[in-house]
């Protein structure tokens, strides 16, 4: 297992696509329910802790090697609002470009081959991460912590944030960083005993709905 491997699938310069999405936070800022490094920090932190945990649980269960195709369906069930499975499907599709060319393996060869529209992100970036040789805990690291890095560099754009306090506040999620990414590979061990019905299905129902609103504004900085 490489370390090194993990660092390039976490990076944000990973040509996933992931720097074109806000997350969620530019309708945030548009309705000032972030408008400064305190509210950032709130709205990372129950992402994290709802679509995050979600998102590093299916992740870690796809880099433990359970069959991708029924993650995805698990996906589609966890994601109601359609703008979000388009999303997670659009960033699928740009991942799995990136990682086939820098990790070529069969079982993303077998994923894109049954999901030519993309799977949801987080599975990609698990199988991904298993052809990198990386563990469970490694992919929900990964996954949790994208869930939360992608929304404090687009406030920074958004805001005129200073990229120091964007920082800190990324720096100030770690622990919590760290703990939804040991439950999630906790739950990926449950997965091959009890089923998919064992990963998480935690909901932020605002999220599911601005979601769906930005989707529909005519001009906006960020595809979702």
């Amino acid at each position: 297992m490489s370390r090194a491997a993990l660092l390039v699938l976490a990076d944000g310069r990973f040509p996933a696509g992931g720097h074109a999405h806000s997350g969620g936070v530019e309708a945030a800022v548009a309705s000032r329910t972030v408008h400064d490094t305190a509210t950032l920090h709130a709205f990372c932190q129950g992402r994290l802790h709802t679509a995050g945990l979600v998102a590093a649980a299916l992740a870690a269960t796809a880099a433990a090697g359970h069959d991708p195709l029924e993650l995805d369906e698990a996906a589609d069930a966890r994601t109601p609002a359609p703008a979000l499975r388009e999303v997670a499907r659009k960033l699928g599709r740009q991942m799995m470009r990136a990682a086939r060319a820098t990790w070529p393996a069969p079982e993303l060869d077998h994923l894109a081959r049954h999901r030519p529209r993309g799977a949801h992100q987080p599975v990609v970036l698990g199988v991904a991460a298993r052809a990198a040789g990386l563990t469970s805990s490694d992919a929900a690291h990964a996954a949790a912590y994208d869930s939360v890095s992608g929304p404090a560099t687009a406030a920074v754009r958004l805001l005129s944030l200073n990229p120091y306090d964007a920082t800190a506040v990324l720096a100030r999620l770690a622990g919590d960083t760290d703990r939804i990414a040991d439950r999630a590979a906790r739950t990926a061990a449950r997965v091959a005993a009890e089923g998919t019905g064992a990963l998480p299905a935690a909901s932020a129902p605002l999220l599911d709905i601005t979601a769906q609103e930005h989707a529909a504004w005519p001009v906006r900085l960020f595809a979702s």
